[in-house]
């Protein structure tokens, strides 16, 4: 399917912010008659290619390089715009909750990996963040060593007296 992927209709962006620069063309490929084995999918109507060209900065120095590609099946009728959009919503996610599991609460470090043990922690982090959340923080790391540095904040959080 990659060799015949066909661009019907693209957009372009570029975003920049924390030490990086990225370029996204997102494309569309809606005219799907001659793919071989279409019809072994039901409501398919357009392929989606996102090609992503991430350039790293420290400083004026380029550190990496990296292009990614991703394809995407939809059975949306949405224009070119609304899919770029909708994929970026959703890595918006995918950073905005696992970013802050891996990285503030030390996830992927855990050696907790025997019986319900790791789904018990898991809950608990995910209690956290929405308890933090739901007290009015955006900043997780900030949030999670407040609540570390005395029992005020987790007496708040938990809405004890």
């Amino acid at each position: 399917m990659k060799e015949r992927f066909q661009s019907e209709v693209h957009c372009h962006r570029v975003e920049s912010g924390h030490g990086r620069v990225e370029r996204r063309s997102v494309s569309l490929w809606r005219s799907l008659e001659d793919l071989p084995g279409v019809t072994e999918w039901p409501g398919l109507t357009t392929i989606i290619r996102v090609s992503s060209y991430r350039h790293l900065f420290k400083g004026q120095h380029l550190l990496i390089k990296k292009k990614h590609t991703r394809y995407y099946l939809s059975s949306l009728n949405e224009t070119v715009e609304e899919f770029a959009k909708r994929i970026r919503n959703y890595w918006h996610v995918e950073n905005k909750v696992h970013y802050v599991r891996d990285v503030t609460q030390g996830e992927d470090a855990s050696r907790i990996r025997v019986g319900s043990l790791p789904l018990l922690f898991t809950l608990a982090r995910n209690l956290a963040l929405n308890l933090y959340r739901d007290h009015g923080f955006v900043n997780m790391a900030q949030a999670q060593r407040r609540a570390g540095s005395g029992f005020g904040l987790l007496k708040a959080l938990f809405r004890m007296k």
